[in-house]
């Protein structure tokens, strides 16, 4: 199934500004937030898909390429985007949405802004990395499976950070809640501020006994193999994300998302430019002048192309569809061949016997008004 238009989503046009995209998205989470329909499915879906699309349209970078290459230019594993978040993803990230340290507190009484009834939940870094790409790769698409060094949850806990399940114990000073409140007196009233229990950071529990592993941090350095699935078209210097494949986050949090940078591997005889490649085919003038057929390489093999006789220096042929596709798009380039005639350097007496009766034959003395169009002329009319 396809995924929605992330501005039709939002219900703003594609020239929305910050502040419409950031109004737009409070009104849907204040709709569909669980709180206010408990138990609904449907409500809590569209919670999730309108935070989706507020983490794209927000962020100037995931816009640019959403609006360049549609939901795979923020994917690199078959969910694009924000797709595979869950309610504690959309609380850690969008908390402050409407302001504050609750920002869903004077709507349902929730809890938001990484917490979670009150507890505030961690989150891992992101990690980065480059993937170098072949042009053929590039052209088709491919699953890379990369071994990444990370933060991981300790083996030993479990990621917990306690020596058992005998060492939490519920904070004291909070209650559980992650939270203290206090009360102050002041010339308007009484005043009410709520702020992160000193004594627990927010987790709402005490660890009386540190796992000896990780030393109550609930992480330790290691290795994970991951498939990373890169659409066909991707280009040079574009990032892709997948969530929650980055750093882990201590005692059980949200992990990080892992951004892969991407890096074109130079070919040996095709160059890319956009969509089409291009390859300097170099012919001899006899050749040219007679006409033959030659192979050239292609991304997908060699391919016989024919040489008319007369041919010119500087003509363009096309093989149509050879070239790359666009990301998201049934859109293909061409491969452009740019014939360019070979001029040998020296010449034995025989040779230059014969090259200087040709020259004296009218069919090889230039003839004003009857020439081909210019090099540049042909590229112009190419892309007209």
């Amino acid at each position: 199934m396809s995924k929605r238009d992330y501005y039709d989503i939002l219900g703003v046009a594609r020239s929305a500004d910050e502040k419409e995209i950031k109004s737009a998205y409070r009104k849907l989470a204040i709709k569909y937030h669980p709180d206010k329909n408990p138990g609904d499915h449907e409500a809590e879906e569209k919670f999730k898909e309108a935070a989706e699309a507020y983490d794209i349209l927000s962020n100037p970078q995931k816009r640019q390429r959403y609006d360049q290459f549609g939901h795979a230019g923020n994917s690199a594993s078959g969910g694009y985007g924000g797709g595979g978040m869950n309610m504690d993803d959309i609380f850690s990230q969008f908390g402050d949405i409407f302001g504050g340290g609750h920002p869903f507190e004077s709507f349902f009484g929730g809890g938001g802004g990484g917490q979670r009834g009150g507890r505030r939940v961690a989150r891992g870094s992101n990690l980065r990395i480059k993937v170098k790409l072949t042009l053929e790769e590039i052209a088709k698409g491919v699953e890379k499976k990369v071994k990444v060094n990370k933060q991981v949850s300790c083996h030993s806990c479990d990621g917990t950070g306690a020596k058992d399940k005998s060492s939490f114990h519920t904070c004291k000073t909070c209650g559980g809640s992650g939270s203290v409140r206090r009360v102050t007196n002041t010339i308007l009233g009484q005043m009410q501020t709520t702020s992160t229990c000193p004594t627990c950071n927010g987790e709402g529990v005490e660890i009386t006994a540190k796992c000896t592993t990780c030393r109550g941090e609930g992480l330790e350095r290691g290795e994970e193999t991951i498939a990373i699935n890169i659409p066909a078209g991707v280009s040079e210097g574009m990032q892709l994300s997948m969530s929650g494949k980055g750093n882990a986050a201590p005692r059980g949090g949200i992990p990080g998302d892992l951004i892969i940078l991407i890096e074109e591997v130079p070919h040996e005889s095709l160059k890319r430019d956009g969509l089409n490649v291009i390859y300097d085919l170099y012919i001899n003038f006899v050749d040219a002048t007679l006409g033959t057929s030659v192979e050239v390489p292609t991304i997908d093999g060699k391919a016989k192309i024919k040489i008319e006789p007369g041919t010119q220096g500087g003509k363009i042929l096309r093989l149509k569809g050879k070239g790359i596709p666009e990301v998201n798009s049934y859109h293909k380039g061409d491969q452009l061949v740019y014939v360019n005639i070979w001029t040998p350097k020296a010449v034995s007496s025989e040779e230059k016997e014969l090259l200087n009766k040709l020259k004296e034959s009218p069919n090889f003395k230039p003839q004003p008004g009857k020439s081909e169009k210019s090099f540049f002329e042909r590229i112009k009319e190419y892309f007209e």
